[in-house]
Parts: C-alpha cells; structure tokens; sequence
C-alpha cells in the first residue's frame, strides 16, 4: 500500500558572516558563480546549435 505525504515542513537557519569570513566566503562565491555561467553559456550555444540543426534537416 503506498504512503501520501501531503505536507513537507523544510527549516533552515540563515547567519551572516561578518569580517575575514565574509570577504573569503565571497571571493570564492563569486569565483563559482563565474564559473557556472561560462558552462551556462556553453551549454546554450550547444543547445541552439542542435536546435538549429534540427530546423534545417
């Protein structure tokens, strides 16, 4: 007999870092965000040239 979950109660807890902390969390943010849109970027050229692909066949 399957089981139905009809609520899901998530919690977090956020904190802000303060000082050293913050500035290290940073840069390292902000290297990893630079990083994931070249992929994007990467990613969408290879999907609009399939797509294209497509269109002209």
């Amino acid at each position: 007999m399957p089981i139905e979950i009809r609520e899901l109660i998530i919690r977090t807890t956020v904190t802000e870092q303060t000082g050293a902390q913050n500035g290290q969390a940073g840069n390292a943010a902000n290297s990893a965000v630079a990083l994931n849109e070249a992929d994007l970027n990467l990613i969408v050229e290879i999907v609009l040239n399939i797509l294209k692909e497509k269109t002209e066949r």
